[in-house]
């Protein structure tokens, strides 16, 4: 058990990016799932985009809180915070945008499904699952060494 202890306190971080990082992505494709029920498949960029600001908001309070302990409700900090995680998610947002175009458009996912235990699975959703793995990767390395980076000399006011 003290081993055990040992590993999680040294990895503390990493496991709980992965977990609110599946969290997030959880969020992204149910509220994907959610906006393409309802504003129907044709509109997949749309759904895609409304999915992303849900879950970059859900996103950056955990990451601020649980996953990079950043403590400091400073003005000044939250700002500095806030626009560098947004600038860093737009990022990869359009990595993802620009993916999913190219799997559903370009390469026909959008005309492929298949059924697992009764769920259908559209190629839409294939593509995001794709991408997900590498935007996941991505936001980790912006937020880790930009975003909530701990400063030697500063403190976190």
């Amino acid at each position: 058990m003290k081993m055990i202890s040992k590993l999680y306190n040294k990895y503390k971080e990493v496991i709980l990016y992965v977990v609110f990082g599946v969290l997030t992505t959880l969020v992204n494709f149910a509220t994907f799932w959610l906006f393409t029920k309802i504003l129907g498949e044709d509109l997949y960029l749309l759904n895609n985009a409304i999915a992303w600001i849900v879950s970059v908001i859900f996103a950056y309070i955990t990451n601020k809180i649980w996953v990079f302990d950043s403590k400091s409700f400073n003005f000044k900090i939250l700002v500095k915070e806030i626009t560098s995680f947004v600038v860093a998610r737009l990022f990869s947002f359009g990595v993802e945008e620009l993916g999913i175009w190219l799997f559903v458009d370009v390469l026909s996912f959008g005309e492929r499904a298949f059924t697992i235990f009764g769920f259908t699975i559209t190629g839409q959703m294939v593509a995001k699952v794709f991408l997900a793995v590498i935007v996941v990767i991505m936001n980790y390395f912006f937020s880790k060494f930009i975003i909530f980076a701990k400063k030697k000399d500063s403190k976190n006011a």
